[in-house]
């Protein structure tokens, strides 16, 4: 497989699909963009609508023969298929769904309120050209002038402590993965919630599973490849504007 990865600081969906490439052992051509920058929307990378019209907001963008495909979780099963590592999703069907439904908590609830708060500790310069998306202009624009609906501010907290509990409840019997084998909702999992520790330190504070969890998982080598790709001390504080806020909560 000939591929083009253009990703941005491993944090968030660029480390998940990072992560995953070098779990399944998948040689691809790196190409670090600057999210924040907006470099997403210029002109080097194409723009067919499933890029442009992404609901994960600011992700990678991995390209094979010339299709493009965006979505940090939906790409890292391609990964998963093409890549010759051992597997990163379980072979049962039930607990393939088990999964993939976990991912699918993380991507709608846990992922949109992490952005939200990493938006708004840390609010980019500027609104980049080119963005194809009405929703992600606007929630650009409503980034960079620090604007703050302080209601979802307060959901999205709670989002992300009812979040660290339930990594912990999964953990609870002892398991070292969210799945019991190392799975993709391990890696999409920790690519949000990494960069909440500084934000919200009282929701790790009493999760001792969880904090020993994200340890293993910093240190497989794949991990520590994808975040040997900073460009700066801090990654996980790197935030361009994510997946919309679900409005019916």
């Amino acid at each position: 497989m000939t591929g083009i990865l253009y990703h941005g600081q491993p944090n968030g969906p660029s480390f998940t699909v990072l992560a995953a490439a070098f779990e399944k052992g998948v040689d691809l051509e790196l190409r670090a963009i600057d999210l924040v920058a907006g470099e997403r929307h210029s002109a080097t990378l194409p723009h067919p609508i499933e890029v442009d019209q992404s609901i994960e907001g600011e992700g990678p963008v991995l390209l094979v023969d010339g299709v493009a495909m965006t979505d940090s979780v939906f790409v890292a099963c391609y990964l998963d298929e093409v890549g010759s590592g051992p597997a990163i999703r379980p072979a049962d069907p039930y607990a393939r769904w088990q999964m993939m439904a976990w991912c699918r908590y993380v991507i709608e609830r846990v992922a949109p309120a992490a952005a939200a708060l990493g938006n708004a500790a840390a609010p980019p310069p500027a609104v980049p050209a080119g963005i194809a998306s009405a929703d992600l202009a606007a929630r650009w624009t409503e980034a960079v002038q620090g604007k703050r609906d302080d209601t979802q501010l307060a959901d999205s907290r709670i989002k992300i402590a009812q979040a660290v509990e339930k990594v912990e409840a999964q953990l609870a019997d002892g398991r070292d993965w969210l799945m019991g084998d190392f799975s993709i909702a391990d890696l999409e999992s920790y690519a949000w919630l990494a960069g909440m520790r500084a934000i919200l330190p009282d929701a790790f504070a009493a999760a001792p599973l969880a904090n020993a969890w994200e340890a293993r998982l910093r240190t497989r080598p794949a991990v520590a490849q994808a975040l040997s790709l900073a460009t700066v001390p801090n990654p996980e504080a790197i935030w361009a504007p994510g997946p919309e806020i679900n409005r019916w909560g």
